[in-house]
This record gives C-alpha cells, structure tokens and sequence, in this order.
C-alpha cells in the first residue's frame, strides 16, 4: 500500500510540473507591421532672396547664372544643408523661368521663394505664383496626364500585337508545310515521267535493233 502511495504521488508530482511548464510558456503574439508613412516636409520656409548685389560684380552675359547660384547658396545657409551642398537643392521649373524670364543680362533684383527639406534635399518654387505661371502648371499637369494614358494605351497594344503574330506564323508555318508537300509531289511526278520516257526509249530502240536484224 506504501508503495502505490508514493508512486500515486510521483506520478501527480510530474503532472503538475508539466502543467506549470506549459503555463510558463510564453504567448507567440503576431509582428505587426508599422504603416509605411508618407514624406512629410520637416522644414517649410519662405524667403525673400536679394540678387541684386551679388549679380553686380559678375560681367552682363552671366548675370542670371550668378543669380541661380546666389539662390542656392541662400538656401544652403538658411536651411542647413549638410556641408553646404549646392547639388541637393533642386530649383522648381518654374522658379528657374522666373529668373530667366528677362534672358541673362538682366535677372530679377529680388525673389521670393518657398524652401521644404524633405530628408537631405531641398525643394525651392516660386512663392508667389501669377496667373500666367498657374495656366503654365496646369497645361504641363494636362501634357502628363496625356503621356501617361498614351503610354498605357501602348503597352496594351504591344500584347495585342504579340498574340497576332503568333497567329501569323502557325498560319505561315502551314503554308510552307503545304508548299513543301506539294514541291515533293512535283518531284515524284518528274521522276515517274523520267522513268516512262527511258522505258519508251528502250523499247523504240530495240524495236529499231529488230528490224535491222530482220532485213539482213
């Protein structure tokens, strides 16, 4: 009795310990993943850049390229670009018609201008826009939208296209499988017409070699 006692304990023993270490196991919980954010801009500023003075001490014909210059190392100064770099500050196009807008003898003395940084590169456009500036944007916005639907329109085609010639050549193959037949059947024909005429030619002559033998 003693004995089934201490095994009945035993046994309880190890299931309670195979339930506490089912219990400690830690809950796997799912990875959830972050939603991708958008660029936000982390600095938006608005300046009003003076060109007159650094344009005076350059000769007439590279005036407004000075003017270009002066406007982005402006901006690399306020806005705090790493080592000063003049490459990572991008000129909106129409910013950069402005300022040619008068050709390169005589650039604006001052612009006002809207600087975003977005990582390290920096965005600067016309503050201001005119409305001759406002119809530009909208009709370069009209031409894109038109080239993207052109380009769609072509890709669609391009796999009509590839469909077709498949077709084109299964129905190219079989015509050349026929002419092929046929051109086989011209040779056998030939050959049968060769073989007819020798036998023809064989029996006139021995016709003619009897008759010889006959007369003498």
């Amino acid at each position: 009795m003693a004995k089934e006692k201490t095994e009945k304990k035993i046994t309880e023993e190890k299931i309670s310990k195979q339930e506490t270490k089912i219990e400690d196991k830690p809950k796997t919980t799912p990875l959830k993943t972050k939603p991708v954010a958008k660029e936000t801009p982390e600095l938006e500023r608005i300046y009003i850049i003076p060109l007159r003075e650094k344009c005076r001490s350059v000769p007439r014909y590279k005036k407004t390229n000075k003017a270009v210059k002066t406007i982005k190392e402006f901006i690399a100064r306020h806005m705090r670009v790493q080592n000063r770099d003049l490459e990572k500050i991008k000129i909106d196009k129409i910013l950069n018609e402005a300022v040619w807008f008068r050709g390169i003898r005589s650039p604006p003395h001052k612009i006002k201008v809207k600087a975003t940084k977005i990582g390290d590169i920096v965005k600067v456009e016309l503050a201001e826009l005119s409305d001759k500036y406002k119809f530009k944007i909208a009709r370069l916005e009209k031409r894109e939208k038109i080239a993207e639907a052109k380009q769609k329109t072509k890709s669609t085609k391009k796999e009509i296209p590839e469909e077709e010639n498949t077709e084109k050549e299964i129905i190219e193959g079989e015509k050349n499988k026929s002419m092929e037949e046929f051109a086989q059947k011209e040779m056998k024909m030939e050959a049968k017409e060769k073989k007819h005429t020798a036998k023809m030619l064989t029996e006139e002559q021995k016709g003619k070699i009897e008759s010889t033998n006959q007369i003498e």
